[in-house]
């Protein structure tokens, strides 16, 4: 009984060749020609389909399981975990997952074919062209860095809204800081800012869009006359930190521009989500206190090497001088009795020996509002401590007398007040009418 021998166009094209030079219709050295082997092959294959026929053509791993193949318990394990634990993530994460917590080694593609043949979409297996030529990337770190805050659902349904401040190296890609906070605001720039300047040092400049917080509104309502006078704009508080920290603060002028941090959202959005459902963090406070260890993992994987090697980070200041600059300067003026308010509060400037300083009448005092919740002053270029002044006379609610005053009833008029006569008519008021003839009599009496 014959035993069915399926060969592809490849082996079937070799098959004929080797036939015809057996049948001495091609010589040894045309079928390696056609066939772009040796001579050699050639006998070799002529000889083997003499004794074996069309079967010796066949690969002989053909119908084989290699050794190397992926056993279906890792391919189960993979759609389940694709499916439930580790859903939306994609093929990469999906296998640095899998190293980190099965201690499986699986390449990204292996994943994606196994997702693809189980029906899996896969959210990242096509990327969009690119449209635009992108900005050539800054030589050196520290030379560029990039600012941004992204609102999103970020502990998806186990927790509330919040919105992650970031600063990111354009020479790199490498995360410089983050921090979440319920909403955008000063303090989670200034936050993201101090940590920054703490683990790196200063940068040469900021990048930012056109936010309030950044630039002041009332910068691009100066007319050219204003310009021509060299008129200037109040700085926001965060745009005073950059100027006393020397930063130099560039505005973006469209979510483009900025487009390394935009794109960093969007990495984030799906990697660091993933990593918050998987250590089961559902608050702002544990995720700030997961964010180290993250940005270490993630910098370790994606940073780039610059083409300057030495960085341009300036080296940070020291503490007190940060503590200064990084805060809320407000100002107040002083009291006749040396003493400042500050929200509904009286405060007193005390001096390094712990005594009350005295202030000049209506003289400016700034006072510091620090990250830590702390606030402090400055009066004249130094720095006090302040101290609450609770008023010792200052009076308190008033006790009832002893023999409180009978109470009055209130008063009622009697009837015959004008309030209680009866309101009379234009024609009451007027008086009866005039007799037939008087005013003849009154005419004669004249």
């Amino acid at each position: 009984m014959g035993v069915n021998i399926f060969l592809n166009p490849k082996e079937a094209r070799r098959l004929h060749v080797i036939e015809q030079a057996i049948a001495g219709k091609l010589t040894n050295a045309q079928a390696a020609t056609i066939l772009h082997l040796s001579v050699r092959q050639v006998k070799r294959l002529k000889k083997g389909v003499k004794m074996q026929g069309a079967a010796f053509l066949v690969h002989k791993n053909r119908g084989r399981k290699p050794k190397h193949t992926i056993p279906n318990e890792v391919r189960d394990l993979i759609i389940s975990l694709a499916l439930g634990k580790y859903r939306n993530a994609s093929a990469q994460q999906l296998a640095e997952f899998l190293a980190e917590d099965y201690n499986l080694t699986v390449s990204a593609r292996s994943i994606a074919r196994i997702l693809k043949a189980a029906g899996i979409p896969l959210k990242h297996a096509k990327k969009q062209p690119k449209r635009h030529r992108s900005r050539d990337r800054m030589p050196a770190a520290g030379m560029l860095v990039q600012c941004d805050a992204s609102p999103f659902a970020w502990f998806e349904e186990r927790g509330p809204m919040a919105t992650l401040h970031g600063l990111i190296d354009d020479a790199t890609g490498m995360i410089l800081a983050l921090f979440f906070r319920p909403t955008e605001d000063l303090f989670g720039y200034l936050t993201v800012l101090l940590q920054m300047i703490l683990n790196f040092g200063l940068p040469k400049a900021l990048y930012c869009d056109r936010h309030t917080i950044f630039f002041s509104p009332k910068k691009d309502k100066l007319s050219i006359e204003d310009e021509l006078a060299g008129k200037k704009v109040k700085l926001t508080q965060f745009g005073r930190v950059l100027n006393e920290l020397g930063i130099q603060h560039i505005p973006a002028l469209s979510p483009q521009a900025k487009g390394r941090i935009e794109r960093l959202w969007g990495t984030l959005q799906d990697r660091l989500v993933l990593e918050l459902r998987r250590a089961g963090i559902s608050s702002i406070d544990e995720a700030n206190a997961f964010l180290p260890s993250f940005i270490e993992k993630f910098n370790a994987r994606f940073a780039k090497q610059p083409s300057v090697p030495e960085p341009a980070f300036t080296p940070c200041p020291p503490r007190n001088i940060l503590d200064l600059a990084i805060s809320v300067k407000e100002t107040r003026k002083a009291s006749a009795g040396s003493t400042i308010s500050f929200h509904g509060k009286t405060y007193q400037l005390l001096t390094p020996t712990g005594t009350v300083l005295p202030l000049t009448p209506r003289g400016s005092v700034e006072v510091l509002s620090h990250l830590d919740g702390s606030i402090s002053a400055l009066y004249k270029g130094n720095h006090y401590r302040l101290r609450e002044l609770l008023a010792a006379n200052t009076p308190g609610p008033k006790e009832p007398p002893k023999n409180p005053p009978a109470v009055r009833k209130p008063h009622s008029p009697p009837p015959t007040h004008p309030w209680r006569r009866p309101i009379k008519t234009r024609k009451q008021r007027a008086g009866p009418e005039p007799y037939e003839g008087f005013w003849e009599d009154v005419y004669a009496a004249r």
